[in-house]
């Protein structure tokens, strides 16, 4: 991988490609770039170079409209929407454009994605991606991703005996629930104990997703709101994902801690107290919620 800065100079990128090992004379590269008036022509982004090139074809390369990659690192627990916003940030077109190919009924069917869309399948990584990548190859390229990671973790999902979208909805939980890698197998094992009780997750992450807007402060009256995602008044799984987990997330939905914990509560540090029982948790709630 090479990456070429907006704005750096010829003899800077021919020194980049002799250090990478993709060409033998850099100076000699300069040379005839800038000798053919070529040196001004190259396109900035990251360029892979798999296989061996004569100086001029990587010249050409360099040259290329569709040959600059680009990175986009997509953070695990974002939702489809920041998914489509951080794409528009990079360059990627608009981010109606984006959420519009995320609803294309013919592309859903098509990548064999649930009703409830692509949410829980746009896999948290990092991409390089050409500049003329549209919207649906995009989301080709990150369900294909998700793919191959669930592809690894499908004998234990038969095991658990659980359809791959209440896998995806319970990792998307998690994953909203807690930062901390230590305990997502520990708030997995309380949500498994519900779902096995059939009482309600009672999760907030997934309350605030089914809102209209949030503006960061939940609200009583918020937490009573009869909508489909609502963990407080409905028992079960909401109906899709809440956001797009990574790859610890989905694999502690599927291996939870072997704990009875019913319970757990932010200590206000980014990790969480867990308790067995509702006394207990009560407890906690007056240390850490009110002090």
């Amino acid at each position: 991988m090479v990456s070429i800065a907006p704005g750096e100079g010829f003899r800077t990128i021919a020194h980049h490609l002799e250090a990478a090992g993709v060409v033998r004379h850099g100076w000699l590269l300069s040379a005839w770039a800038r000798l053919n008036q070529l040196d001004r022509q190259v396109r900035p982004g990251d360029y892979r170079f798999d296989a061996a090139l004569t100086p001029l074809e990587v010249l050409d390369m360099l040259r290329s409209p569709g040959a600059a990659l680009h990175r986009v690192t997509i953070p695990e627990g974002s939702t489809a929407a920041q998914v489509a916003a951080l794409f528009a940030a990079h360059g990627f077109g608009g981010v109606d454009t984006f959420l519009c190919a995320t609803r294309d009924p013919d592309l859903l069917a098509d990548l064999d994605l649930p009703a409830t869309g692509v949410e829980g399948y746009l896999f948290p990584d990092t991409y390089m991606l050409s500049w003329t990548a549209t919207p649906a190859q995009i989301i080709r390229q990150m369900v294909s991703r998700f793919r191959d990671v669930a592809a690894e973790l499908e004998p234990t999902r038969q095991q658990r005996d659980l359809s791959e979208h209440a896998w995806v909805t319970l990792a998307s939980i998690v994953e909203k629930e807690t930062g901390a890698a230590s305990e997502r197998a520990l708030v997995a094992a309380v949500f498994h104990n519900r779902l096995r009780q059939h009482w309600p997750l009672q999760s907030d992450p997934t309350v605030i997703y089914g809102l209209p807007s949030f503006d960061g402060d939940l609200t009583k009256a918020q937490l009573k709101q009869p909508t489909r995602y609502n963990t407080y008044v409905n028992t079960g799984l909401p109906p899709g994902p809440i956001c797009n987990p990574g790859q610890a997330a989905l694999a502690a939905a599927l291996q939870p801690a072997p704990a009875d914990y019913l319970y757990f509560v932010a200590r206000g540090d980014g990790t969480h107290q867990f308790s067995r029982t509702l006394e207990e948790h009560n407890r906690a709630v007056q240390k850490y919620q009110r002090r």
